[in-house]
């Protein structure tokens, strides 16, 4: 371990390490006696309902903190470094990568290129596995650590090989077979490329996967993104109407032989694949839970779903009898993808509620070409340009992940306040649910009240 231990970057308010009194920059030397190499060992050494705590604070004092709590609870603290250690970069050099179809110029964290299993666990980001020692496997077996996101784009070695220009990369899928004998919970992503991965390829994939069930929950299949970036990369092909069909019949197919034995459908086809196929949404009990939600798969159906539970709610209060309010003239934009659901629950929502005027534009992927389709690639300065003098009304409603996480940052680094300052109009974020969508649009959200009632804690400090 680094000798100078792990620093505090923030306690959280109400936490057991703010009642012992740990503060920021203060620094995690031990727990238990044992040094901290990383996120892993952190995680696993405070679930027990008794632990020794070892800080050393910024006066240069050192406090051993014994704490009795409940098992699993966390001590409310969030460190500088989130993995506790150096990032992993991934060695791998993927033909469908989509940092490779970045512009120069933006920030220089976009262009980092992470394969690292610990923010499998932590963030649910995807994994090759050809970056992962024995040691890795050993850890995650030990910790219980689950689930792990696994990107496996094909169960043949050497197509893997030579789709992720590694020569390990199909050794690599051996690892899944020790996660699969210890019972660590997996889900799998595969990314197809046209001509590449798809047809027989696909078919074999999901066979050998189906092999791992119900260790390996579930595999999603996304279509590759392809910006207008790619000069000099490999030659790859977007997937047409009919592409997206026969991709869909694997998939189906798949769905019935696995659901009859295990009541699971497995394998999911994210929703590009439907609007490109102009075939209906599945639904809701067939997206099991919506394991993929991250992946795009059922998240139009899922936005829908609580769209319909919202909307009826606010009926059912009465809403819609308020025929007294002034007119509210409001304006919503999407990316293409979600456009037409967007333009639809509109629609529903100005019948609803005759004292909304709603305007839903479509914003066209310039920056990165016209094939990017989904709303969390937009840039300020696309959104900035099509709207332009459009008729905004009040208010301009963005979705939530056009921003940067936790920030007021589009991903040209253009600020929220910038647009708002251009456009001349009040610009509110839309989370990604039908419930805020509705709210946000009748001005009627409310912050979390029901706060969980607090777990008792007994601790004590001592000074060394």
């Amino acid at each position: 371990m680094k000798s100078k231990g792990h620093i505090v970057k923030r306690v959280l308010a109400g936490g057991i390490a703010q009642e012992m009194g740990i503060e920021p920059g203060d620094r995690l030397l031990q727990i238990n006696g044992e040094e901290i190499t990383d996120i892993f060992d952190y995680q696993y050494m405070i679930q027990e309902e008794y632990i020794e705590v070892l800080v050393a604070r910024q006066d240069g004092g050192e406090w051993l903190l014994e704490i009795d709590k409940e098992y699993e609870e966390d001590l409310g603290i969030e460190f500088e470094n989130g993995l506790m250690d150096e990032y992993r970069s991934c060695c791998n050099k993927c033909i469908f990568c989509f940092i490779d179809q970045m512009p120069p110029g933006m920030r220089e964290t976009l262009y980092f290129k992470d394969d690292d299993s610990r923010l499998s666990f932590l963030q649910g980001n995807y994994v090759t596995l050809t970056n992962m020692s024995d040691r890795d496997i050993d850890r995650i077996i030990k910790y219980r650590l689950s689930p792990i996101n696994i990107s496996f784009q094909t169960t043949n070695p050497e197509l893997r090989c030579r789709m992720l220009h590694n020569r390990f990369a199909g050794e690599a899928l051996k690892k899944v077979d020790r996660l699969y004998e210890a019972g660590i919970t997996m889900n799998g992503q595969i990314v197809l490329c046209r001509g590449i991965n798809d047809g027989a390829e696909l078919e074999r994939s999901i066979s050998d996967l189906a092999g791992y069930l119900p260790v390996l929950e579930s595999v999603s299949v996304v279509p590759v993104g392809l910006s207008r970036y790619r000069e000099g990369l490999y030659p790859l092909e977007p997937f047409a109407r009919e592409d997206a069909r026969e991709v869909l019949r694997i998939i189906h197919g798949w769905q019935e032989r696995v659901y009859r034995e295990y009541g699971l459908h497995f394998i999911h086809a994210s929703d590009e694949w439907y609007i490109l196929a102009e075939e209906e949404l599945p639904r809701e009990e067939s997206y099991d839970g919506y394991l993929q939600l991250e992946n795009g798969v059922g998240m139009l159906r899922l936005l829908l779903a609580e769209f319909e539970e919202a909307l009826a709610d606010k009926k059912k209060a009465g809403v819609q009898g308020r025929q007294s309010r002034p007119i509210r003239e409001l304006s919503l934009a999407t990316g293409v993808l979600a456009y037409p659901y967007i333009k639809e629950m509109a629609g529903r929502m100005e019948q609803a509620f005759p004292f909304l005027q709603l305007r839903v534009y479509c914003i066209i992927n310039e920056f990165f070409g016209e094939r990017i389709t989904v709303s969390g690639l937009l840039t300020g300065q696309d959104i900035e340009k099509q709207l332009k003098g459009k008729a905004l009304g009040d208010r301009l409603l963005l979705p939530q992940n056009v921003l940067r996480s936790g920030e007021r940052v589009f991903l040209d680094d253009m600020r929220l306040e910038e647009l708002e300052k251009a456009l001349q109009v009040r610009v509110d974020i839309v989370k990604s649910s039908g419930y805020d969508f509705v709210n946000t649009i009748l001005d009627e959200r409310h912050g979390d009240e029901n706060g969980k009632e607090k777990k008792a804690c007994r601790c004590s400090r001592r000074k060394t």
